[in-house]
């Protein structure tokens, strides 16, 4: 395609979408149908030209021209309230539960995979002295396990915690599509924690450990198996896509895994504030633990209630069709 001759053509047309965009409140009938008309044109004069990826200048200039008008022709925007609320009501928990068996079958391979972890340490002959000498195995079940909870500040702990378990809830989202390192993460955190509840209920400590980690850990662990579970199902879209084209696969399936990580990160908030503020805390186990069990109910309840609703509603966690300025209209000539 000859740009310049493209250029020539149609830049008429783009400065009059401009001029009537600039002044939508003060539009004729027969203006507010030019704009229409002329808004369909460019944004299919935009299709051509990122098609040929020739001018990068031209395309973000033609699409801030397409945004305004879109913007124009669809009238008042929707309220930023409106948009969050519909996020976290329909699209973060719709994206969940389209993805429930990909993170549940991660949650028990893994539940599965700390039980073997632990079995080994406490039944396996010469295997814990080989993995920790009996003093760091003793510094391990009579302080530092506990102590963990304990020596910061409870703000300073929380906040420590949820940036951590973002970081590693990101990791398995952005990692997801090359799968290994996905798997790579989910072993080191999940074998360290089968690890140390060998030692503990090997050393008699099993209330302990069971009373500090699942208060919060019961819904951390989640929230981190929903993130690994979402991050293999995006390399799964590229490996096998379906009757989508790999490249449709990897942009559906990745933009739901961005709206996954959104809303997580206000869940893992909440783990995060029950490892700082309840875990720590001086009330008696079985308050603790009711609480992390509340926590996980919430959170479960959310997305098989919420989520199925939208997801039979036909929502999939992607962004819908109208935000999306590749989707333009039928071209017109």
């Amino acid at each position: 395609m000859d740009l310049d001759s493209y250029i020539l053509r149609h830049s008429r047309q783009w400065d009059r979408l401009a001029s009537l965009t600039d002044r939508p409140g003060r539009l004729t009938g027969a203006e507010a149908d030019e704009l229409v008309d002329l808004y369909q044109r460019v944004a299919t004069h935009l299709s051509v030209v990122r098609s040929t990826g020739s001018d990068a200048v031209l395309e973000a200039r033609l699409s801030s021209l397409v945004v305004r008008a879109r913007a124009t022709v669809t009238g008042t925007t929707v309220p930023l309230w409106r948009s969050i609320g519909r996020f976290f009501t329909v699209v973060f928990p719709a994206a969940v539960y389209r993805a429930r068996w990909w993170w549940g079958i991660t949650a028990v391979i893994n539940i599965v995979v700390a039980t073997l972890v632990a079995w080994r340490v406490i039944n396996t002959p010469g295997l814990a002295e080989s993995l920790l000498s009996d003093e760091q195995a003793k510094q391990l079940v009579d302080y530092e396990f506990a102590q963990y909870y304990f020596e910061n500040p409870a703000f300073d702990f929380f906040l420590h915690v949820w940036l951590n378990n973002a970081r590693v809830t990101a990791s398995c989202l952005l990692l997801g599509i090359l799968i290994v390192p996905v798997l790579i993460l989910l072993w080191n955190n999940i074998a360290n924690v089968g690890l140390i509840a060998g030692y503990m209920i090997e050393a008699g400590r099993a209330d302990i450990f069971w009373g500090l980690l699942l208060p919060h850990g019961m819904l951390e662990l989640t929230v981190v198996f929903v993130g690994a579970g979402a991050g293999l199902r995006l390399g799964w879209a590229w490996i096998a896509p379906g009757r989508r084209s790999r490249t449709q696969a990897l942009a559906v399936e990745g933009r739901a895994a961005g709206a996954i990580a959104l809303g997580l990160a206000v869940w893992l908030l909440i783990s995060g504030l029950l490892e700082g503020f309840i875990t720590p805390s001086p009330l008696p186990a079985w308050a603790r633990l009711a609480i992390g069990g509340a926590a996980l109910a919430g959170f479960l309840v959310y997305v098989f209630t919420l989520g199925r609703w939208a997801a039979n509603a036909g929502e999939t966690g992607d962004v819908s069709g109208e935000e999306l300025i590749a989707e333009v209209p039928a071209e017109v000539p």
